[in-house]
């Protein structure tokens, strides 16, 4: 393997750093932005609802990348109350609607992995991942040098998503 192999991201070393350090009873990283007192704009939060909020994935897929989430924190589907639960799913099609008006894919992927043998990163907060997917973009930077290119900051993405969230 050649030094042209890789296109080094070190600026995921503090995030996966961050993940190992997190001090017992802190909370996920969902629940540490959420307490931070960070406006909605630094943490790039979409959408606030009653028992569920919408935040811009910090290392996405592709642009427009939105985990839709409870505020309270659990791990699956069934610890979600019966209001949260509907709520959630709700604001998952608005999601869906939001990404498919601001960046007009040719289709999105929408997911949960639960538990870390699901893929779960950050298992213990439950969210569900909405991600807008175009025919033939399988992003070429990833499959030649285990990279992705994203056109656009995140604060431009989360101004997007918000001007085309449905009313």
């Amino acid at each position: 393997m050649s030094a042209l192999d890789r296109i080094w991201n070190g600026w995921r070393a503090a995030y996966v750093n961050e993940l190992g350090d997190r001090p017992t009873g802190a909370g996920s990283v969902f629940t540490q932005i959420l307490a931070s007192g960070m406006s909605d704009d630094d943490a790039n939060i979409v959408r606030r609802g009653v028992h569920t909020f919408v935040i811009l994935n910090a290392f996405p897929y592709t642009s427009g990348h939105l985990m839709v989430l409870p505020y309270r924190e659990v791990a699956a589907l069934e610890d979600l109350a019966g209001d949260e639960a509907a709520e959630l799913w709700a604001t998952v099609t608005d999601a869906v609607r939001a990404v498919k008006s601001a960046y007009r894919p040719g289709g999105v992927n929408v997911g949960i992995n639960m538990g870390r043998a699901a893929g779960g990163s950050i298992s213990e907060h439950l969210h569900v991942h909405v991600v807008p997917r175009w025919t033939g973009d399988a992003n070429f930077m990833t499959a030649v040098a285990e990279a992705r290119t994203l056109p656009e900051p995140l604060s431009l993405s989360a101004r997007k998503l918000r001007d085309a969230w449905p009313e």
